[in-house]
């Protein structure tokens, strides 16, 4: 994190993040008056952050200059429609889902899944943090996955559970291609798979932009995590805010980190979010929750909801798959297709 080499105080620190600094190049953005007001300091400590930010920066050129860098890595269009066509993709074990989904989650992407209360955003997000796991040689990623908890909604035992499941299937589908006994046997454990899941809790706005900003550091000592999944993105800002510019500027340099942590170690970045009511047209309606500006933030955007008694996911906005629907279930085993015969599960 580059605010936190700064030689300052830890609350000074926070106040940065707090206030949306969470770069030294947005620092060096700011007039010594502008950043005083932002983070309540006096003018000349805000000139000495401003002078100590300049100092750190010009020690090592590449922190904070990324743009310059990336001006020297243009793809040409051939490259980036192969890469798009033989790009890695996760599960989600719903085959109907996978199926509009173009094969699962994309690596070297953002993706969005919102719905109501009960519709399944973290039993998705759990099922992804194991599916991701899933070797190679059954046609998975064989990586690890980050879990950042902001509700408190992650249970290990359900995990365990989607785990056991998950093993199990690969068990039939090797003793459906394998005679050999010693090749059908699946060398994984429900423990390893635990293991394997990194799971943050946050407690604030500033405890989750402050996570982001460390995630770069974490997964270049952790290089086999492959999926990011944040449940919610949305429960710390809906709360405690009156300036919503402030609130729409974290809002956007979270999401560049995150795009940015996508491209850089080509993993997928799953954001669960929440839901409000919005003034369409005469009438209050249902939408993702962070306004509209957020809705740009992210490669895919899926909504997640109820048809009847049935769940349903509809892609939103892809810029590379069509608009369409697909129906899921949330089964004692984990995700599902809708006509699946195993036991349902209600989700409170």
């Amino acid at each position: 994190m580059e605010v936190g080499m700064l030689p300052i105080s830890a609350s000074k620190r926070g106040k940065l993040l707090a206030a949306g600094y969470t770069s030294l190049h947005s620092i060096s953005r700011a007039s010594a008056s502008q950043l005083a007001t932002d983070i309540e300091v006096s003018q000349d400590e805000a000139c000495e952050i401003l002078k100590y930010a300049s100092q750190t920066s010009a020690l090592d050129p590449s922190i904070g200059n990324s743009n310059t860098s990336n001006l020297y890595g243009g793809q040409t269009a051939w490259t980036m429609l192969n890469e798009e066509k033989f790009s890695t993709r996760i599960t989600t074990s719903c085959v109907d889902l996978d199926n509009i989904l173009g094969g699962g989650i994309t690596c070297k992407e953002v993706t969005e899944l919102g719905g109501v209360p009960g519709i399944g955003k973290t039993q998705i997000g759990i099922q992804l943090a194991v599916n991701v796991q899933i070797p190679l040689e059954y046609g998975g990623l064989g990586g690890k996955a980050i879990y950042i908890d902001t509700e408190g909604s992650f249970m290990v035992e359900r995990v365990l559970q989607i785990a056991e499941a998950c093993i199990e299937d690969m068990s039939e589908y090797s003793n459906h291609f394998h005679n050999n006994v010693q090749d059908c046997e699946v060398k994984m454990h429900p423990n390893s798979i635990l293991e394997n899941i990194f799971c943050f809790r946050v407690c604030s706005y500033t405890e989750q932009i402050a996570l982001v900003n460390y995630l770069d550091k974490f997964i270049e000592e952790h290089k086999d995590v492959k999926m990011i999944i944040i449940d919610s993105v949305t429960f710390h800002f809906r709360q405690d805010f009156e300036d919503m510019a402030l609130r729409t500027r974290l809002l956007n340099e979270m999401a560049l980190k995150l795009m940015k942590l996508a491209r850089k170690f080509c993993l997928a970045v799953v954001l669960l979010n929440q839901v409000t009511t919005k003034y369409i047209e005469g009438s209050y309606q249902l939408t993702l929750a962070l306004g509209d500006s957020w809705s740009h933030s992210c490669t895919n955007r899926i909504i997640l909801f109820w048809n009847g008694d049935e769940r349903h996911a509809y892609i939103d906005k892809s810029p590379s798959l069509k608009s369409a629907s697909a129906a899921y279930s949330v089964t004692t085993r984990g995700i599902r297709n809708s006509n699946s015969s195993c036991k349902r599960i209600k989700i409170v």
